[in-house]
């Protein structure tokens, strides 16, 4: 339905993109079935079926968790995904989990990179009552405060 009570005629077929504007600052956990774009400061951890994209005014201080991540800000953390492309004002400090990895000139990395486990990017269940994030060395998964999540194998 509409904003005024008619039916849209457009189909709802693309996802949407979350944005969290500049001056926005969120503390905790975020987890979402979306893109994400990020302009403002988020403390905590990230997770997204699809993109993160922190762009040159965001910055994230935490884990995230993501099909992709582009990097034009700054992240203090760790990235867990299949891509991360960090572009020329982009800077991560920290760690990259990912088989592909891309940095434009100008971006900058201080930090170590890792290869992609088989199950490292999560992926929201609606049937799961937890968040569970991929294993960590010991083969026990970390638990997230947040309602659902199932892990995903690399495609």
């Amino acid at each position: 339905m509409g904003i005024f009570g008619k039916k849209s005629g457009a189909p709802n077929k693309l996802s949407a993109t979350t944005i969290i504007a500049s001056g926005c600052r969120i503390t905790g956990s975020i987890q979402l079935a979306c893109d994400i774009q990020i302009d403002g400061q988020v403390e905590g951890k990230i997770i997204s079926e699809k993109m993160v994209v922190i762009s040159h005014e965001g910055c994230v201080k935490g884990e995230i968790f993501a099909e992709k991540v582009v990097v034009n800000g700054v992240v203090n953390g760790s990235c867990y995904a299949n891509a991360v492309e960090i572009l020329e004002k982009g800077k991560i400090t920290g760690s990259a989990f990912s088989d592909n990895l891309s940095i434009d000139r100008g971006g900058l990395f201080f930090g170590d990179i890792h290869p992609m486990e088989a199950s490292t990017v999560s992926s929201i269940d609606k049937n799961n009552s937890q968040l569970t994030a991929p294993e960590n060395n010991s083969g026990t998964p970390k638990q997230l405060e947040a309602e659902s999540v199932k892990k995903v194998a690399n495609k």
